[in-house]
């Protein structure tokens, strides 16, 4: 039960999720909670057969967010790395490694915006690609391969960078005695209830 009587919070993105909404984590600064996301407090667990190509993809990613996106997004390519070399069979195994970095680091950068002229961390789609080397055909469409094989949304959550979280408002949405509502608006104990069980990423002020 969330905090008291018969009311139940459970997440409002669970059916989106390849996996268990327990067995991931995110982080937000200093603050974890399972929120269908790995921890990054460690290295990602990938298997022994895909740690070769997983060190092979996760050097040109760190190489290109580190020279022109930043740390966040370094983790987070590593993260969706570990969770693509962890299918079985995983995609890792097929086509270049400079082809999947390029769709990894394409992947989160259309969750996050990075393509949007406005915002102030921003690389083209086509400029993304040439650093790695791979057209931008290329690069979305083994992107779009990644979201439909681990049913990555818009404003997806697991995805977003803990900077963004804050803003993101499917980050706040979770389903409370049947209805999904934005946490935000409701009573502090529900909310530090949600956050106790990790269906949000902090407990907002």
């Amino acid at each position: 039960m969330c905090a008291r009587g018969r009311t139940r919070c459970t997440p409002a993105i669970a059916s989106q999720t390849g996996e268990s909404p327990a067995a991931e984590t995110r982080s937000v600064g200093r603050i974890w909670c399972s929120f269908t996301m790995r921890q990054t407090h460690r290295p990602p667990s990938v298997p022994a057969t895909t740690q070769p190509r997983f060190d092979a993809v996760v050097r040109l990613t760190d190489d290109v967010c580190h020279a022109s996106l930043n740390a966040e997004y370094a983790v987070l390519c590593r993260e969706l790395a570990a969770a693509l070399a962890r299918k079985r069979p995983s995609p890792l195994s097929r086509a270049h490694t400079e082809t999947w970095a390029c769709a990894i680091t394409y992947t989160l950068g259309a969750v996050n915006f990075l393509f949007d002229p406005s915002e102030q961390l921003h690389v083209s789609a086509r400029d993304l690609c040439a650093k790695f080397g791979v057209s931008q055909s290329t690069g979305a469409a083994r992107s779009k391969e990644i979201t439909q094989l681990l049913r990555i949304g818009p404003l997806d959550p697991r995805w977003c960078l803990p900077s963004k979280l804050a803003d993101n408002p499917v980050a706040w949405m979770i389903k409370v005695d049947g209805f999904i509502v934005d946490i935000r608006e409701m009573p502090r104990d529900l909310q530090e209830e949600a956050y106790r069980r990790g269906l949000i990423p902090f407990v907002p002020q």
